[in-house]
């Protein structure tokens, strides 16, 4: 199963008023696991860059003067990400900066359910607790001292991190049942028990089998410890 971790980054909070996205960012996980492939993409917004962005991201007009349009890059971005589902912190954000930049170029713009939003699956996890990407770092114990500033890679890759604990750890599979099958949101692996079953299996022993065990026992006279246990 492939997924595609992504984060943008943006001028500001709303493209309808002009806001514009900067840089992509994503990383390609395979079962879970970080294959080592990832997409990453400083954009020219076309506009300048407020203060206010420019204090988040540290990216100003001078270093994303020479960068590439959305429209240059925005084939190889959709050609990265194919059909498989994307993993997004706060997923409508970045969902709607994404198709209004695909509405722009006349591309196909994805669907919402093909976003993964990992604020929610946090805040279903943890009810009340804070769902930042940094809140969650702290959480799990993943390290995100380099995150000086917001960077669409860094981010993605420490999202991954994170995604991957929400799911229940780096090797998820290995639970023993389903988490979809589990009795509540809020289990993890480490809380799911064996239940006992309904009805004891049936014997796949043939009469043939239990008639000569039947005699092998009475060869061996009434001190073998097997005699004892009938």
């Amino acid at each position: 199963m492939r997924e595609i971790v992504l984060d943008t980054e943006t001028t500001g909070f709303e493209p309808t008023e002009g806001d514009r996205i900067v840089e992509i960012g994503a990383v390609e996980l395979f079962n879970h696991m970080p294959t080592g492939r990832t997409f990453h993409q400083y954009i020219n917004p076309q506009r300048t860059m407020p203060k206010a962005a420019f204090e988040v991201h540290g990216l100003g007009d001078d270093f994303l003067r020479d960068k590439p349009l959305f429209r240059d890059i925005a084939q190889s971005f959709l050609d990265f990400i194919g059909p498989d589902l994307m993993i997004i912190h706060n997923a409508s954000f970045d969902m709607k900066f994404l198709n209004h930049e695909l509405g722009l170029v006349n591309l196909p713009k994805l669907p919402m359910t093909q976003a993964l939003d990992t604020v929610q699956m946090a805040r279903k996890k943890f009810p009340g607790s804070p769902a930042s990407l940094d809140a969650l770092c702290r959480r799990f114990g993943v390290d995100n001292s380099g995150r000086e500033k917001h960077g669409a890679l860094l981010d993605s890759e420490i999202l991954a991190e994170v995604y991957l604990e929400l799911i229940g750890g780096r090797q998820p599979d290995f639970a023993l049942a389903p988490t979809n099958t589990r009795s509540s949101d809020t289990d993890t692996s480490t809380d799911w028990r064996p239940k006992p079953r309904p009805a004891p299996l049936p014997t796949r022993l043939t009469q043939a089998e239990t008639d000569a065990h039947q005699s092998f026992i009475t060869k061996l006279g009434d001190s073998a410890i097997w005699a004892k246990r009938q």
